[in-house]
């Protein structure tokens, strides 16, 4: 017997032989348990159609005893259902990374939409596989996030990435990313990179500092050149000459931030503070300056770039430039499901960026 009271039908009985070998129900399984047509189960499974209150009994009942689940990739694709925000990132365990991708599904979330997660792990061609994954899959929008060097072909590829998304309903978003030259399709989201690096470097050059090794990041990347930009702002504003010894670009990680410093201080190169690219940068040379035996901020202040939540714990308490990275990732999806209400004016949106003072920072007598 049925849960219902009613013996169970063939339907029902060849449901269970599938179940048993993997299988799943169907929607005709469902109508033949039920008693009606599949039509019938169509509407009540929609909720948009008037139906009998005792219909809509027996087909619920019948759902449930037969474990039935809705095609939703069918449904989407009769615009039965909203699609889902895709965000394609190259390293899913970055905290700062990880804080985008938190603000995207929060966001996403709040709006009753489906938030997908992918890693390309830096290969150019897993992106365009998985931007044209997302376009067959009918998302709502494609969030690409990191930095990037902007040639020719980052451009080419980002315009036939916006055209081919938007020729399916979709919206391209660019969260730290270069905008087009030429517009088009898209739409931008950044953060003030170059400001922030401003800030950090006026806060050490204000507190008497004039040898700062700067540990900046990889050469032509997006990102890394803004900060640049924004540390050497801050060095003319000052009229403090940027020694070429005291700059040692790198990649964005604890290791190199470690190597980079020990090898500055084994060379003998003399500074007294230190702009890190990034706190996880900035972590490996707190730890390489107390492996030489080095006070932070005693004999050499720190800051750092992110304001990750380890920043604050760190000792001494790390002085950083805070980036809205959540934030960041909840106007990528407002933005992109603005559709016919979006206007060219939010399009391009730069967040701001704030310096954080902690402990790391000491004022030169």
């Amino acid at each position: 017997m049925t849960e219902n009271g009613l013996p169970p039908t063939p339907a029902a009985k060849r449901t269970r032989k599938r179940s048993g070998g993997g299988s799943s129900s169907t929607i005709r399984d469902v109508a033949a348990q039920a008693g009606v047509s599949v039509a019938t189960v169509s509407r009540v499974l929609a909720g948009n159609y008037p139906v009998a209150v005792e219909t809509r009994a027996r087909v619920t009942a019948a759902v449930e005893a037969l474990h039935y689940v809705v095609n939703v990739h069918a449904k989407a694709l009769s615009g039965g259902v909203a699609g889902p925000i895709a965000l394609v990132l190259k390293d899913i365990t970055g905290p700062s990374f990880a804080h985008v991708a938190a603000g995207v599904e929060q966001e996403a979330a709040d709006r009753g939409r489906l938030s997908l997660v992918c890693a390309t792990r830096g290969d150019q061609d897993r992106e365009d596989d998985l931007v044209q994954l997302m376009r067959q899959q009918h998302a709502a929008a494609v969030v690409l996030v990191g930095g990037v060097t902007p040639d020719q072909g980052y451009y080419r590829r980002m315009t036939e990435y916006a055209k081919a998304l938007d020729a399916a309903g979709s919206r391209l978003v660019l969260v730290g990313r270069p905008s087009l030259p030429e517009g088009g399709p898209v739409t931008v989201v950044e953060y003030d990179d170059r400001g922030g690096a401003f800030q950090a470097a006026s806060h050490l050059l204000s507190a008497g500092h004039r040898r700062i090794l700067f540990l900046g990041g990889e050469p032509l990347m997006s990102s890394a050149e803004r900060r640049r930009d924004g540390f050497y702002d801050g060095l003319r504003a000052y009229g403090v000459p940027q020694a070429e010894e005291l700059d040692l670009p790198g990649p964005y990680v604890r290791s190199s931030g470690h190597l980079r410093t020990r090898e500055a201080l084994r060379s003998g190169v003399d500074f007294t503070a230190v702009f890190a690219g990034t706190d996880m940068v900035a972590l490996g040379a707190l730890a390489a300056l107390r492996e030489a035996g080095r006070d932070v901020p005693g004999d050499v202040s720190v800051v750092g770039f992110d304001d990750v939540p380890f920043a604050a714990d760190l000792t001494p308490a790390l002085t950083t430039v805070r980036v809205p990275y959540e934030e960041l990732g909840r106007t990528a999806v407002r933005l992109a499901l603005q559709g016919d209400e979006r206007l060219s004016s939010d399009d391009h949106v730069v967040l701001s960026t704030q310096l954080v003072i902690r402990k790391s920072v000491r004022t030169l007598s």
